[in-house]
């Protein structure tokens, strides 16, 4: 698998920061409000600043913050496990949240990372409109496809607000997916252990 390639460049037909203010305002007179009224006069720019916030990822490289690598492993071979990454994004359908935690597991071979890292690449995939399917298959794609490792493991558990709060609205309900890659892709026990580990 190769890592999915995203860019980073401005498209041509970006709108500008007073158009996307435009744009919310629209959507406030749409809803029925008043945008002229005391509370909202401000709301359009802080809706743009927090636009800019919640997808900071669409300008951030994964595969880079992944480049700085250590090769000091001196005999360490097992899994290197980061658990319950927190992390708040959106979806692509609906641009509701997604709150969850991420666990995020790799199997060294030549090459280490820092495990800030890890939490560093959740949350610029996270930061993105995205699937949580996606997203899970992003981070191990990423994570193989630069460390070359034995093999990865990346389990996530979010609440969809976009079903939560609105539609079905099942408040109690969460949604999990898993990727997995080389030796816990091919080895049963290794992935128990992985998700044995990442339960206790």
């Amino acid at each position: 698998m190769s890592v999915e390639k995203f860019t980073a460049k401005t498209p041509n037909n970006k709108p500008s920061r007073a158009e996307a203010e435009a744009a919310v305002e629209v959507l406030l007179r749409w809803a029925g409000e008043d945008p002229s009224r005391g509370g909202l006069l401000e709301t359009p720019a802080r809706y743009t600043r927090a636009f800019e916030e919640f997808f900071s990822g669409y300008g951030e490289d994964a595969a880079k913050e992944l480049s700085k690598t250590f090769d000091d492993i001196e005999g360490y071979d097992d899994m290197v496990i980061v658990k319950d990454i927190e992390f708040t994004s959106h979806c692509e359908h609906h641009i509701a949240p997604i709150i969850g935690k991420a666990h995020v597991a790799y199997w060294p071979n030549k090459k280490i990372v820092g495990i800030s890292k890890l939490a560093r690449i959740v949350d610029i995939y996270s930061k993105r409109l995205t699937s949580q399917e996606n997203m899970t298959r992003q981070i191990v794609d990423v994570i193989t496809d630069t460390l070359e490792p034995k093999g990865c493991a990346v389990m996530i558990d979010a609440d969809h607000q976009c079903m939560s709060i609105r539609g079905v609205k099942k408040t109690c309900s969460s949604t999990v997916t898993s990727s997995f890659s080389g030796v816990f892709k091919n080895d049963a026990e290794i992935r128990g252990r992985f998700m044995e580990m990442i339960k206790s």
